[in-house]
């Protein structure tokens, strides 16, 4: 048995990681603020199953030090997850503090015990201007890429891009702490695997339309909300890439163990982890699915104009992940949300409020 902590184990990705750790006979401890609306769902979901909750915020380093006892593995993954945080200015000290100074308090915790790490970072640190000049084609249902960008294919975007470019305050404060954990790892030995993750959704997952836009599209049929395709002539043929969170899950648990073994395999690596083209939608191809597992056909306006930060296509390469670990996404997009509708039928009740706040309508 192993002693693991979770920071931001009450979020979406944080409390399914919690859960698998625990039934696997680890001692898990979970560490969060609770701030995110939906979170206080979590926290007694992951108690029910025997994992410990401390109450704290990662941008003091005064509530990481007071953890006691030792541990074995950190898993980092708390952030502001919203790539459109920041992009407005107000509210770019919090994104800063929370997603690079909480990051750094992390791994200087980590590094002074010698705990190694798993960071969840994001798809977000490549460039998305650079991605919005490549060549696309416009197909019946969605958009195609047809070539002209260094480290794409249509195979996805590699851990090989040039990073030169834009990727929104979000995806800079995660580049910038993957900077930080390479140079911990390096300077102090630090073992640490970085995951760039792409949108990662199902069960539990109370979504958002700047986070977790599936399963936001989802409840949104589900509980007939309005919703509205944003940008890129408004009519939802842009393309995103999504894995289910069993099969992150399932990645992080193979991770962990080559980091808690006694001669650690990685350093600070960087790996890709995605639907890939084995689970990618367009909106528009979202839609359908979600009308056919809710019964519910939505009236969905459009808005031809993009937001700040949005970006056509992006399907992740997970390039050697599948090699290194023996791993391999095993959920189709349609299994994604068939598994997040089940989820959201046998919980309605527990979650309707979560999903009924006033939010924006569209990706």
């Amino acid at each position: 048995m192993k002693r693991v902590l979770i920071t931001g184990g009450c979020g979406f990705v944080g409390s399914n990681l919690a859960i698998a750790f625990a039934g696997c006979g680890h001692d898990v401890t979970v560490f969060d603020n609770l701030s995110r609306h939906g979170s206080e769902i979590l926290k007694i979901r992951v108690m029910a199953q025997g994992v410990h909750f401390v109450r704290g915020d990662v941008r003091k380093p005064e509530d990481l030090a007071a953890l006691s006892g030792a541990f074995d593995l950190m898993i980092e993954c708390s952030a502001e997850p919203s790539a459109l945080v920041g992009t407005q200015g107000k509210d770019a000290r919090y994104l800063l503090d929370v997603n690079l100074q909480g990051a750094i308090n992390c791994f200087e915790w980590a590094r002074e015990r010698h705990v190694p790490v798993i960071f969840l970072s994001s798809s977000r640190v490549y460039p998305y201007d650079k991605l919005n000049a490549c060549a696309f084609s416009e197909a019946e249902t969605r958009f195609e890429f047809t070539g002209g960008c260094a480290g794409v294919s249509s195979q996805g975007v590699g851990v090989d891009m040039p990073l030169p470019g834009a990727r929104s305050l979000y995806g800079a404060t995660k580049l910038c702490a993957e900077f930080i954990l390479k140079e911990y790892a390096v300077q102090y030995g630090l073992p640490s695997i970085i995951n760039r993750c792409g949108v990662i959704a199902g069960p539990w997952q109370m979504g958002k339309v700047d986070q977790g836009v599936f399963t936001f599209w989802l409840a949104n049929h589900y509980f007939k909300r309005p919703l509205a395709y944003i940008g890129y002539g408004g009519t939802g043929k842009q393309v995103r890439d999504l894995l289910h969170i069993q099969d992150l899950v399932d990645l992080v648990l193979i991770q962990a163990e080559c980091l808690m073994q006694e001669k650690p395999l990685y350093f600070a690596d960087i790996f890709n982890v995605g639907g890939g083209v084995r689970s990618n939608l367009s909106l528009q191809e979202t839609t359908v699915i979600c009308q056919e597992l809710t019964g519910h056909k939505m009236e969905i306006s459009g808005v031809m104009d993009a937001r700040p930060v949005d970006m056509r296509w992006f399907i992740t390469d997970n390039g050697n992940t599948p090699q290194a670990f023996n791993w391999q996404p095993r959920h189709s997009a349609r299994d994604v949300l068939a598994d997040t509708f089940i989820w959201l039928k046998e919980n309605e009740g527990l979650v309707r409020q979560v999903f009924l706040e006033p939010t924006e309508t569209g990706k």
